[in-house]
């Protein structure tokens, strides 16, 4: 979840830096012509999503956390499973060892400690795998949303959309005129809709 909050960071700043590239390439206008400074403007052209929104109510969201929630339940059950025969493994060995002469018991300490090792390099692996995983999986996150995002705004004619995150505020104030939340989520859950049949 917070790997997710630091993209939409990264999305406000590239969309951020985008639009300033965007405004510095915009021919001057003659300002003689230009309306007076009292007139309202017919559009925004800076508009905002507030991220926890989003992600409490796009499906793709929830189903991408479902899964990762199960992928990372059933490698700790693996995990729990093959530690607790290990264990087993040992409380056998603790309770012959007294029977085993000298190099039987050198043996069968050395075959544990490799047990133990092999155990602690597939714990390793499988928390690697899932990082991994997560992290793939929020890279899908951010460019469906960075992706979704530039044509919205490009189709509303915004020049920048700003996100909004309690956990990250980059923006403190926000008039709830320029929140297009809701609209971007009942679109990107419809387009995800699509996408799932």
């Amino acid at each position: 979840m917070i790997k997710s909050v630091s993209n939409f960071t990264k999305l406000a700043v590239v969309v951020a830096v985008a639009a300033g590239i965007t405004a510095c390439n915009q021919p001057k206008t003659d300002t003689k012509t230009s309306a007076p400074a009292t007139a309202t403007p017919e559009k925004a052209e800076i508009v905002y999503v507030n991220s926890d929104t989003l992600l409490n109510k796009y499906e793709y969201f929830k189903d991408m956390s479902t899964r990762l929630q199960d992928k990372g339940k059933a490698a700790q059950a693996d995990l729990q499973s093959k530690g607790e025969a290990f264990q087993r493994e040992v409380v056998e060995y603790q309770k012959t060892m007294n029977t085993l002469s000298a190099d039987q018991r050198a043996q069968t300490e050395q075959r544990l400690k490799r047990k133990n090792d092999e155990l602690q390099a597939y714990k390793e692996n499988a928390s690697a795998q899932l990082q991994n995983e997560q992290a793939g999986e929020n890279n899908k996150l951010y460019d469906k949303i960075a992706d979704f995002t530039k044509a919205y705004a490009k189709e509303k004619g915004y020049k920048l959309v700003l996100t909004f995150s309690k956990a990250n505020p980059t923006v403190l104030y926000g008039d709830p005129s320029l929140d297009v939340t809701a609209d971007v989520v009942k679109r990107l859950n419809e387009a995800y809709a699509k996408d799932k049949k």
